[in-house]
């Protein structure tokens, strides 16, 4: 029987562990957005079903120069002798060009080495998030939209090598004992893998990219996520050493603006940044980074969020950054917001501010004492001083939508003042959502310590309508 390239193969020769490659299928759409690069351009006259076979035979070619496949280094010698084994690779009944041969060597080296058929996506700076859903279906975050690629994997065993490939580095393990774990790629972004039996429809990988560009709050004014005069008020906030909660739902940019946030804390400050995955990206120059750890598989070494806040306090921290509080360490950033750890930043899932105020009350009961739920609640309302609610609206765009006070404690019930916020008009002959943000008419109850700290913003600033009848001047500082 002749293969591909008219010569007899021989009779079952001994199987040689090679990574699989992407098989590439049209998109729906005559114009993808998404470039795809898991094959050559038409032009070329490669069938892309023959650059597949092209693209496995090269990779077993080349995994046959090194006795121990499992011990592969990516270092400058191994590089070499695969550029040579592809160079001299003969390719009967199947012409390659220059351009041909450049790209076989860049998709062997991703499967060898790299992330394989994802490499192109994660290198994509339009892409925002990647989700493998099983070896078949590749999906893509694009400018606020979820997408289909056409991407995708030989079978579980390729998506299986591509973990692999993701959480080996970092020392994690995934099986069927353990088929769930959190990593992050070189780059620093975020990565969730699941695996059967708890996925049922095969591995499923979600990656969460990080944008190359550190992201300032001119960005954000740019992208119509706040305004001008909001972001200034931001800044005297986290200048003056408020205690912020930013809220969201999932996706909805809290870790961006909680980056850009923080760094409107000044240079001179030591701030200690706690997170369960590594994505704050300071640019200040006194930042100690810690991250929580899962166990180890004999189940010791575990390092809970709950303990770094507790180990924080004894460092001399001026500022404490929680990326986002999800069970008891609620309890403990409170108690160090009321402590003289001012200034303190986290996050945390709500909808709306309410729901703010209810979640953290059923966190801090997460961490074991049986407190009354008014003292929980003065607990809240005496440690926290704003909220800043941010939401992903429907046109995929993600705004600001409510900046509001936490004003203390009526009777039983915690009080809350809106600043500033968003209201949705409609949508436009686009799909994007029409709207605007205006003040709410009020200000805030904590105005002398802005201006106790040298911010004095024009009253206009806090006028409903203020904004467009009359624009304040800039807020200057004392």
């Amino acid at each position: 029987m002749s293969n591909l390239f008219g010569r007899k193969e021989p009779p079952k020769p001994p199987p040689v562990p090679a990574p699989s490659f992407p098989r590439v299928a049209p998109l729906a759409a005559p114009a993808p957005i998404v470039p795809d690069v898991s094959a050559p351009p038409p032009d070329m006259g490669i069938d892309p079903q023959e650059w597949d076979r092209v693209l496995h035979w090269a990779v077993v070619e080349a995994l046959a120069n090194f006795p121990d496949s499992n011990a592969l280094e990516r270092n400058a010698e191994t590089l070499q002798k695969i550029h040579k084994c592809l160079t001299e690779l003969a390719l009967p009944d199947v012409s390659l060009t220059a351009d041909d041969k450049q790209l076989l060597e860049r998709q062997v080296i991703d499967e060898l080495f790299g992330f394989g058929p994802l490499e192109p996506l994660l290198n994509d700076p339009t892409v925002s998030e990647v989700m493998v859903n099983g070896p078949e279906h590749v999906f893509i975050e694009q400018r606020g939209h979820l997408i289909q690629t056409s991407v995708k994997f030989d079978d579980d065993a390729h998506v299986l090598r591509i973990i692999e490939h993701i959480i080996q580095p970092l020392g994690r393990r995934v099986d069927r004992k353990t088929p769930m774990v959190d990593a992050r790629l070189p780059d620093g972004s975020r990565v969730n893998v699941i695996i059967p039996p708890a996925a049922i429809r095969g591995p499923t990988i979600t990656i969460r990219k990080f944008s190359q560009k550190k992201l300032q709050i001119e960005d954000l004014i740019q992208f119509g996520s706040l305004t001008s005069q909001m972001a200034e008020f931001l800044r005297a906030c986290v200048v003056t050493r408020l205690n912020i909660v930013v809220a969201g739902g999932t996706g909805s940019g809290k870790t961006t603006l909680l980056n850009v946030l923080s760094n409107f804390i000044p240079d001179d400050e030591r701030v200690v940044t706690i997170e369960d995955a590594a994505e704050l990206q300071l640019n200040k120059p006194h930042v100690v980074s810690l991250e929580a750890r899962p166990a180890d598989p004999d189940g010791t070494g575990r390092v809970t969020i709950r303990e770094l806040v507790v180990n924080s306090l004894r460092m001399r921290p001026d500022r404490i950054v929680v990326g986002e509080v999800r069970s008891g360490e609620a309890l403990d950033m409170l108690q160090a917001m009321n402590t003289g750890h001012d200034g303190s930043l986290t996050t945390v899932h709500a909808n709306t501010p309410r729901d703010v105020i209810s979640r953290l009350e059923t966190l801090v009961l997460m961490a074991g004492i049986d407190f009354p739920i008014k003292v929980v609640r003065e607990q809240i309302s005496s440690a926290i001083d704003l909220i800043v609610q941010q939401a992903r609206l429907r046109d995929g765009s993600r705004k600001i939508t409510k900046i509001t006070e936490v004003q203390g404690m009526e009777g039983d019930v915690v009080v809350l003042q809106d600043i500033f916020r968003f209201t949705e008009k409609g949508l436009d002959g686009n799909g994007k959502v029409i709207g605007e943000m205006l003040p709410a008419g009020v200000r805030p109850k904590f105005t002398p310590r802005l201006e106790a700290a040298g911010f004095k913003l024009p009253p206009e600033v806090f006028m409903a309508g203020g904004f467009d009848a009359h624009p304040p001047a800039p807020p200057q500082r004392r």
